[in-house]
């Protein structure tokens, strides 16, 4: 077996999770998900979905809908969603109630003006907004109220973390917590700087791991995301992480922090300065991160949003324990086949030999790193994994690495009972096929790559 290439940044990271006790990455909470476990492929019959609701860098006056399965393909669910009946959006963060409804919040004008509001809508679809107020922030000589962003702690209480600033310095900013009085969302406490922070820093997010708040927010003097922890939300924060800390440059804005099916943390923000969206991911709890990845689809049309994550049916359903053949969904006559421990995608007919037909049969178990991923073990017993990004069979060795290689998540497909095969340890990364051979690779968003990632489990040949 040939010795690896210099590996991507990513992959370094996953080799250092590979050491970490299950505890240390499955931390937290996010924003209208509280008490959920969110470190797990969904269940057989479930999707995981992400939703973003961001204005757009030719319109500040709207906002799009758009939402995913695995925080990298982002699909138009509406657009235009939500036009406010007055002023502008920008920077809307959405979170869903207890009450059932997804919520916004959001600047309400354009940055040259005065801004002393911010906006709430709600909705029960995500597709259709409901405007309900527009909220003045009581702070005095309040001159801006930028970028709120909802946090839920851990206790159920719903916040939002909003960046201000007063008429004697209208463009140094300081980060406040609003805390919700009631379940209506109609009011709100009195505005509580987070201490430690510091002015002149904006777009700040919050995320909680145990008893941990993590802060995100940009030094607007810099331009760079920086880095702070406390052990309370209002603080005091120690920051930590300045400058290029994490790789991903300056000019740079609108963080927003989620976790991913397996563990890991993703990171979304605004790199205004060159026109792209980019995310970045992490499996140290924060400490490094990979190379900054521009966002396909969504990326020099999308401006500030942040991501919510839930768990919702109607995903992709496939028994475990049993066999199945895999046919391609845009090559019909092609199934997976494998051939000399690689797998490929040849023709196959009821003509082919019993050697031919036994080869392109599977057997699919639970996935070794995730019981509710998948893995796949040809009829040596050997298992599906990917080696140098191609998919090929090897025996299990056992270790954390090779299980993780092995496991794959599934994702709907691009047609009716069609399933793409997400790589455990590559979030975005899928089973896809070129030249007839399947590789493990970033998606491109696009609806040939969805065609040639998509696979329908058939009946066994053999």
């Amino acid at each position: 077996m040939s010795t690896r290439p210099p590996t991507p940044s990513r992959r370094t990271l996953l080799r250092a999770m590979a050491a970490l006790p299950a505890s240390a990455v499955l931390l937290g909470e996010l924003p209208g998900l509280a008490g959920t476990a969110l470190a797990a492929a969904p269940p057989s019959g479930s999707a995981t979905r992400y939703t973003i609701v961001p204005f757009l860098n030719s319109n500040d006056g709207t906002v799009n809908v758009y939402q995913s399965d695995d925080a990298t393909d982002f699909r138009l669910l509406k657009s235009s969603a939500y036009t406010p009946p007055s002023n502008r959006i920008r920077d809307a963060s959405v979170f869903k109630h207890t009450d059932g409804y997804y919520y916004l919040t959001y600047t309400t004008h354009t940055w040259q003006d005065v801004s002393t509001t911010i906006g709430f809508a709600r909705s029960s679809d995500r597709a259709n907004w409901t405007f309900l107020y527009d909220y003045t922030v009581p702070i005095t000589n309040l001159s801006r109220a930028w970028a709120p962003e909802w946090f839920v702690d851990g206790d159920g209480s719903v916040n939002v973390i909003v960046s201000c600033s007063v008429t004697s310095d209208e463009w140094i900013f300081t980060p406040y917590r609003l805390k919700a009085t009631n379940s209506a969302l109609t009011a709100w406490s009195s505005p509580v700087a987070l201490s430690g922070i510091g002015s002149n820093h904006i777009d700040t997010y919050i995320v909680r791991t145990g008893s941990k708040y993590h802060a995100f927010t940009k030094n607007e003097t810099t331009k760079y995301i920086e880095y702070a922890t406390a052990s309370s939300l209002t603080g005091p924060y120690t920051i930590s992480r300045t400058g290029d800390w994490a790789g991903w440059g300056s000019y740079r804005e609108g963080p927003s922090v989620i976790q991913l099916d397996n563990g890991g943390w993703r990171i979304f923000f605004d790199g205004y300065g060159d026109g792209t969206y980019y995310y970045s991911d992490s499996y140290d709890t924060f400490a490094t991160w990979s190379a900054p990845t521009s966002l396909p689809v969504v990326s020099g049309t999308a401006r500030h949003f942040t991501v919510i994550k839930e768990t919702v049916s109607g995903g992709p359903s496939l028994a475990k324990n049993i066999t199945r053949s895999f046919q391609s969904a845009n090559y019909s006559t092609r199934y997976w086949q494998s051939q000399s421990s690689l797998l490929n995608l040849p023709v196959v007919t009821a003509s082919s030999t019993a050697a031919e037909k036994s080869a392109s049969t599977f057997t699919v178990v639970a996935g070794l790193a995730d019981a509710n991923g998948y893995s796949f073990r040809d009829s040596s017993g050997n298992y599906l994994r990917h080696w140098d990004f191609r998919a090929r069979f090897d025996t299990n060795d056992g270790t954390s690495t090779f299980a993780k290689d092995a496991t794959f998540i599934a994702r709907t497909g691009s047609s009716s009972g069609a399933i793409r095969w997400e790589s455990y340890n590559y979030p975005g990364y899928y089973l896809r096929h070129y030249n007839y051979q399947l590789r493990v690779e970033r998606t491109a968003g696009t609806d040939l790559f969805r065609q040639d990632s998509s696979f329908v489990p058939v009946t066994a040949w053999a």
